[in-house]
């Protein structure tokens, strides 16, 4: 997954969870940031960032905030809409018959479905930014939308339809991710349900650059 056009700022400070403050060679500027988790071990005064310039008509802001170098040098990818879109290509290199995104299930809206001969799959995908000492951890802010998830996945399973939480890893160098039990326990209660119940945990590794998210596992 590439952006159209990439540009180095400097991150002053976030005044809220949807805008950052960011000085692009000495000129300031008000930038949309493409993740409403907290990020608060990334987005650092002084921190280098980078955006994109999307030319959507009549946007408030010229820019998106989609990636953030963290303070141990690690390129992290914070786009939320990044997962999706590097699954589904990377889902298209594999030999599914269908592949659908967006697919309603149950009570929840699921990220994809795919039918390969007469087996069905659900796919549910989740995008981690949080990393501690070379480890992965979901989520960095309470999701109940993310458990509500998981149960519909425990459900596809019972009722025989294969059933898949993926964590696309926007970092290099990270190649697990743990429930962040401290932030949200009930994510770590619901994930430890759905591997009893047999649905499979992938962790897809990424290569970031500035300008560019890929998953690295076949």
């Amino acid at each position: 997954m590439k952006y159209s056009n990439i540009v180095k700022a400097v991150f002053i400070k976030r005044p809220n969870r949807f805008i950052a403050k960011v000085d692009i060679e000495g000129h300031r500027e008000i930038v949309h940031v493409k993740n409403t988790g907290r990020c608060k071990e990334l987005l650092i005064p002084g921190c280098e960032v980078w955006l994109t310039a999307p030319g959507t008509p009549d946007r408030k802001t010229k820019y998106d905030l989609v990636a953030v170098r963290k303070k141990n040098g690690i390129l992290f990818n914070i786009d939320s809409q990044a997962p999706n879109k590097v699954v589904k290509e990377w889902l298209a290199t594999k030999p599914y018959d269908k592949v659908i995104p967006e697919y309603t299930y149950g009570a929840s809206r699921i990220d994809f479905y795919m039918e390969k001969g007469v087996e069905r799959y659900l796919m549910e995908v989740k995008g981690c930014t949080l990393e501690i000492d070379g480890v992965g951890y979901f989520p960095d802010a309470p999701t109940e939308r993310g458990v509500k998830h998981i149960h519909e996945l425990i459900k596809a399973k019972k009722a025989g339809i294969h059933a898949i939480l993926a964590f696309v890893i926007q970092m290099d160098g990270v190649t697990e991710v743990r429930p962040n039990i401290e932030t949200h326990p009930e994510f770590g209660e619901a994930l430890s349900e759905a591997r009893a119940a047999g649905v499979e945990v992938l962790f897809l590794c990424c290569h970031v650059e500035p300008g560019e998210l890929v998953i690295t596992v076949d």
